[in-house]
């Protein structure tokens, strides 16, 4: 079964912090929180989805 890969699916953490209205620091902390950080190389993404949904936890 192939998955089909949205685009924008992964991101880099300046464009995550502009997203999500967060100081960069911020969005790093919580990425790799939400296991949500791929690394290839000295390339980091993170995975929009996964990060999504770990927020969602954090709703009051």
């Amino acid at each position: 079964m192939e998955r089909k890969v949205q685009k924008n699916e992964f991101i880099r953490y300046e464009e995550g912090a502009k997203r999500y209205s967060m100081c960069k620091h911020t969005f790093m902390k919580l990425a790799q929180d939400a296991r949500a950080v791929y690394k290839i190389n000295r390339l980091t993404l993170v995975n929009t989805k996964i990060f999504e949904e770990y927020l969602e936890s954090f709703r009051v």
